[in-house]
């Protein structure tokens, strides 16, 4: 009797063990379609990194555009120089080069080489009427020793005022004419001036030239002197007519 109870006992335990190992080979198995499924999980992720890789290529796509360049012209305006004459000083033409010249009479060569170096006659004592001394002036020039001009005076500090130089080639002269300050050397304002020439003063000659005419006048503040190679582009029988009409020039 105590066999077979034995017995029975001993078929159900491995009843139950078989029973209870096929739950947990059912419960594995289930486990491992769950496993599955989190690979389809993962399969998702694969899916997303490939969506994100080609998100991140179309993004890092870029147009590269062409840098614009602005170039600046630099506009440079010339603006005119106006050199003004020198009204109360020289006209810069120049004569040409220094000729030869045969000693004049001392004290009575004159010269005219350009606008700072010529000599005019004037009466050889301060304050001498013009006219009166036209047969005693003597040469003043613009400094000491102006080539040509033998034992020449200097004339007063101040007395020239102006000198515009014209020198004409073609014909062969050379001129100054200008403004003067009669005061520096006590000419009076009611001397109305008159003329020297190769004849008055005496022995009288311009350095390099045949012969010369000069005016001078006082109350006008103005001087006129032109040196020749021909005697007939010098004109000395006009001695009433005053700068303006016998030689014309600047006055200024």
């Amino acid at each position: 009797m105590r066999s077979s109870i034995f017995l029975i006992a001993l078929v159900l335990a491995v009843l139950i063990s078989l029973v209870s190992g096929a739950a947990v080979d059912k419960k594995k198995k289930h486990t491992t379609t769950t496993k599955k499924h989190t690979t389809t999980k993962k399969h998702t992720t694969t899916t997303k990194k490939h969506t994100t890789t080609t998100t991140k290529k179309h993004t890092t796509t870029t147009t590269t555009k062409k840098p614009t360049t602005t170039t600046t012209h630099a506009i440079t305006t010339a603006v005119p120089t106006t050199t003004a004459a020198h009204t109360t000083t020289t006209r810069t033409t120049s004569a040409s080069p220094l000729p030869s010249v045969k000693p004049g009479k001392s004290g009575q060569t004159g010269a005219i080489w350009d606008a700072s170096n010529f000599c005019i006659f004037l009466p050889p004592g301060y304050g001498g009427d013009i006219a009166e001394n036209e047969d005693r002036a003597v040469a003043f020039c613009t400094k000491d020793n102006v080539y040509g001009a033998t034992k020449a005076r200097v004339l007063p500090s101040g007395f020239i005022q102006s000198a515009h130089f014209v020198s004409n080639p073609s014909k062969g002269y050379v001129q100054i004419t200008g403004r003067m300050d009669r005061s520096k050397y006590g000419l009076s304002p009611k001397d109305g001036g008159g003329q020297y020439d190769m004849r008055a003063p005496v022995g009288a000659t311009c350095a390099g030239y045949a012969s010369f005419v000069q005016l001078t006048e006082p109350d006008a503040q103005i001087y006129c002197i032109r040196c020749c190679k021909n005697k007939s582009d010098c004109p000395v029988n006009r001695s009433t007519y005053g700068c303006k009409s016998v030689l014309g020039g600047d006055y200024s």
